[in-house]
């Protein structure tokens, strides 16, 4: 059974056996700190969009461990360009089974794009959700996204476990990440993409109270550094 890592924000990793897969590890930027990106040592790194705060640690742990980053084509190739060793892009719909497990991009409703140290933006291309399969368990990482109707679709791959924006501003807030579990039904829903900056605070847990009693999933909030199965 694999289980999740929440590291904040958007940032988690997937543990399944000896595969360890990694997702928008914005990590030393974010003024967290549960984790230290050296003594991550992921399979793969998966990355929804090009914004720092989803790219963040990315370079640095593929320069430094191997691992293919993987994710729309315009954001791997970036990476790539920036001395990531090994990436697979993809585009929105496509799937791809790898060794160590099947990953198919959905759409995300949000825009992407890349600033330098010196303010210089980079358009990245656009954003997408992640559905990742290890075992026979799928998880859904809706990345930075807006609430739209076909999640309904996406709902119907059979979700284990959906980690859902709801800080508002600049993804989903609650009542649409609310609106969001019902579309896609999953067995098991986390809060993920709140609290990191004061525009996106919310009560995650008063948000978790709503799921359970107006859908019936249960809903897990996760402090930074938490786990869980699914």
């Amino acid at each position: 059974m694999p289980t999740l890592r929440f590291f904040g924000h958007s940032a988690c990793e997937v543990v399944h056996g000896d595969t360890r897969v990694l997702l928008d590890p914005f990590l030393s930027g974010s003024g967290i700190g549960c984790v230290d990106p050296e003594s991550l040592q992921p399979t793969a790194i998966l990355i929804t969009h090009g914004h720092g705060d989803h790219i963040g640690d990315a370079v640095s742990i593929a320069k430094r461990t191997g691992a293919p980053v993987v994710g729309m084509y315009e954001v791997v190739s970036h990476l790539q360009s920036q001395g990531c060793p090994e990436g697979h892009g993809m585009n929105l719909g496509g799937a791809h089974q790898f060794d160590w497990g099947w990953v198919k991009l959905t759409p995300a409703w949000h825009s992407g794009g890349y600033q330098d140290a010196e303010g210089n933006y980079t358009y990245l291309g656009t954003p997408a959700g992640i559905l990742l399969r290890l075992g026979d368990r799928l998880l859904y990482h809706a990345g930075d996204t807006a609430l739209f109707s076909d999640m309904a679709l996406i709902g119907r791959h059979g979700i284990d476990l959906a980690l859902l924006p709801i800080g508002d501003n600049f993804t989903m807030g609650p009542d649409d990440a609310l609106e969001a579990v019902r579309l896609l039904k999953p067995k098991r829903v986390v809060p993920i993409h709140y609290n990191t900056f004061p525009v996106i605070q919310q009560d995650a847990d008063a948000w978790a109270r709503r799921v359970e009693a107006e859908t019936g999933v249960p809903c897990t909030v996760l402090a930074p550094g938490g786990e869980i199965e699914f």
